[in-house]
């Protein structure tokens, strides 16, 4: 058939046009031409810890042997390092962060000696032990405790000099220049397999107490504002710089309450609200309370979202998992679901290449703890001393109240009477009859508390007593009484159990709180509600912490920045023998309707 010119011009621009439609529709997307991709999805985890507390090793050097709890527990950085290592096998390590939510470097002897012994600001000092462990496992970022602010400014800013990783503070706020003194966030990239990062930001808050409790270090020199408030002005700002997740880590816990009442006006556990009021945070990991919380979730209440909290349980005993999901939503990463859960440290062993690394300090430290300073005429235990008044708490009242009359010595309190309160710091420390070592009598008192003296009068120290009875469950009289269910009412921990020396009471714990002292006296006598007392007092206590009455406002007379832990040790050393018959009486008891509850020994 003879070629039409026409015709087949046409029919070439027909073909051609049909295939520029084909290609044209090869470009649109797939879900425009009603067919979906499958979406881009990516997880990863942030791994937690907090309340270290110089934890290294699973090693008690107060008993100075393995770590053991009623619930076998173990202890230390050495036990997170192989689970840490174990996740991130599992996860990938691009796929994997880990931080902390504080209080690193104040709680074991290990921390206490190059802090105070061998410390890390001397000329060509160590290492801390906490840098050189956290460094080897690799965190990328912590938060700030009140903790570390016990040894003072200088010790906390080699401390953050020696790690490798950010200490996060964004409400320690300089106090002239109320500018961060501390960064306040960490920030990141996690590379995915599909060519768009995710922005991962972690805001690290720490807590308001530090300015009572640790007041003598920070006072003029770093303020504390509410984590809220803080919380409120960066999560924003994180936001806007593009961070497609964020990770508070607090140190804070999430009951909304506050052991020192007014004494500043921010609420000092209060991670559960920064979850509830501050949009924008995808997780919390908890610190300070000491509690175990593998999962919490808290409705914010702008966004009605849920924010997951987690608190691995403390001194490395737990490893919160954060696992977070995303999907590519509208040219962005959207966080599709966080999950928590704790891993136990108790199911790993300990990483050889840890335990390697810190075998020196470690042997410094045993041997330092193991030094014989003296004798003591009589075995003294703290098994009963929650619920009895015994021996072991009336020598630590007994050294603080020679130390302050010491003090006062040609001063205008002289002539005051001179009070101490304790606590039961440890149940399971011990005084043995005979040689007496640094580690049994530091065993005593595990806190770097420093004591002063305040002036109260009797009418002052009845309320201080009846507020600390709250301790006890009220327990109707009649039937057996277990010990084991008479204590820490609502929460309140030993500590926040003051025994007062020098007075004589019955504490009627089948009386509601508030009417349980009864028949309190000074030298033999009825108390005068008007006379005034000296009380040797720990800085904690002095600076509102557990609430009590009175003594946060009281006249302070006295005070200084040795440790009551090491003012005891060297009154040990400088008397030689502990004589538990100078001070070992019965001054106070529980009762019921004025009969006691346990037979004297």
């Amino acid at each position: 058939m003879p070629l039409n010119r026409r015709k087949f011009l046409g029919r070439t621009a027909a073909t051609s046009a049909g295939a520029a439609l084909a290609a044209a529709a090869a470009t649109v997307p797939a879900e425009a031409r009603g067919q979906e991709l499958p979406p881009r999805r990516y997880a990863f985890t942030v791994m937690g810890t907090t309340d270290l507390h110089g934890n290294v090793l699973n090693w008690d050097y107060f008993t100075d042997a393995e770590f053991d709890d009623s619930a076998h527990n173990d202890v230390g950085l050495a036990k997170i390092s192989t689970l840490v290592d174990q996740v991130r096998k599992e996860k990938g390590r691009r796929n994997t962060l880990l931080i902390d939510a504080g209080d690193t470097i104040q709680g074991t002897q290990l921390s206490y000696y190059y802090a105070r012994v061998d410390p890390i600001t001397g000329a060509n000092g160590p290492v801390h032990p906490m840098a050189q462990a956290m460094n080897a496992i690799g965190y990328d970022a912590a938060a700030l405790g009140n903790h570390e602010f016990n040894y003072g400014i200088p010790v906390l800013r080699k401390f953050e000099e020696q790690c490798d990783f950010p200490l996060l503070g964004a409400n320690a706020l300089d106090a002239k220049t109320l500018r961060p003194a501390f960064p306040p966030y960490w920030m990141t990239r996690l590379r995915t397999p599909f060519g768009r990062d995710v922005k991962v930001a972690v805001l690290g808050l720490t807590n308001p107490g530090i300015a009572i409790w640790d007041k003598a270090n920070v006072q003029g020199k770093m303020t504390f504002p509410g984590l809220e408030e803080q919380a409120a002005k960066w999560v924003p700002r994180l936001r806007s710089m593009g961070a497609d997740v964020v990770i508070v880590s607090a140190h804070s816990g999430t009951s909304g309450t506050s052991s020192y009442g007014d004494q500043v006006p921010h609420v000092e556990n209060a991670a559960a609200l920064v979850a509830e009021q501050v949009a924008g945070i995808d997780a919390i990991l908890v610190g300070h309370a000491h509690l175990e919380i593998p999962e919490s979730r808290v409705v914010n209440k702008e966004t009605g979202r849920e924010v997951v909290l987690s608190e691995p349980l403390k001194w490395g005993q737990r490893l919160t998992l954060f696992d977070f999901e995303l999907e590519w939503e509208r040219g962005r990463w959207q966080v599709a679901s966080v999950s928590a859960k704790v891993l136990n440290s108790s199911t790993a062993e300990e990483d050889p290449r840890i335990v390697r690394l810190l075998g020196d300090e470690h042997k410094k430290v045993v041997g330092y703890v193991n030094q014989v300073i003296g004798t003591c005429s009589e075995a003294m235990a703290a098994t009963e001393a929650p619920y009895k008044d015994a021996p072991i708490v009336d020598f630590i009242n007994h050294v603080q109240s020679e130390t302050v009359k010491a003090a006062l010595a040609g001063t205008e309190y002289a002539a005051l009477p001179v009070l101490s309160q304790a606590s039961c710091f440890s149940r399971t420390a011990a005084i043995p009859a005979g040689e007496v070592t640094i580690r049994q009598v530091a065993g005593l008192y595990p806190f770097e508390n420093t004591l002063e003296a305040r002036v109260l009068t009797g009418a002052q120290l009845k309320d201080y007593l009846e507020f600390s009875a709250r301790y006890y469950v009220q327990t109707p009289a009649g039937g057996d009484v277990d010990p084991a269910k008479l204590t820490n009412a609502s929460g309140t921990p030993d500590y926040n159990y003051d025994a007062v020396g020098g007075l004589t009471y019955e504490i009627d714990i089948a009386k509601a709180p508030g009417s349980r002292i009864a028949g309190l006296s000074f030298d033999g006598k009825p108390i005068d509600e008007k006379a005034q007392f000296v009380l040797a007092v720990n800085n904690y206590r002095a600076s509102g912490g557990g609430n009590f009455p009175h003594v946060a406002t009281a006249k302070q007379v006295w005070a200084n920045s040795e440790e009551i832990r090491n003012t005891i040790i060297a009154w040990v050393q400088a008397k030689g023998t502990i004589d538990v018959s100078r001070f070992g009486t019965v001054d106070w008891k529980l009762t019921r309707d004025g009969a006691p509850v346990f037979q004297l020994s």
